[in-house]
């Protein structure tokens, strides 16, 4: 019986540990070496392989992304200020018609006083008293 080699996989098993801690140390030296806000950079260079596509459509897509939120938030604001005015003219209607009901007691209210007065005047030109 013949034994499988072992040895062809070795070498390709060996080879991805030399990446694996050639990775690692590059790693451990950009955590030692550049700060929190260069990491990301540095994060990202190495995702997309250096060549820079990868920064470009996420500026694209981050443009994108910012228009689109501040055309929702005009919108947004839009129907809060039409919103607003529209309770303002409510509002200013119902003062209307309120103080329109006011003015209309107060003159009901003087008619009222008038006619006591004169049932007063006439009570006591009769020589009715309580």
């Amino acid at each position: 019986m013949e034994r499988p080699s072992l040895e062809i996989n070795l070498p390709d098993t060996h080879e991805e540990g030399k990446l694996y801690v050639v990775d690692s140390l590059n790693n451990l030296n950009k955590l030692n070496v550049c700060p929190d806000g260069s990491q990301h950079a540095l994060d990202e260079e190495e995702n997309t392989g250096g060549t820079g596509e990868n920064t470009a459509g996420s500026n694209i897509r981050d443009q994108c992304l910012f228009f689109v939120t501040f055309i929702l938030t005009l919108i947004v604001s839009l129907a809060l200020v039409s919103f607003v005015i529209f309770l303002i003219i409510q509002t200013r209607n119902k003062m209307d018609q309120i103080s329109s009901r006011l003015i209309s007691q107060k003159k009901t209210i003087e008619e009222l006083k008038k006619m006591n007065n004169m049932i007063l005047k006439h009570l006591n030109q009769s020589g009715i008293k309580e």
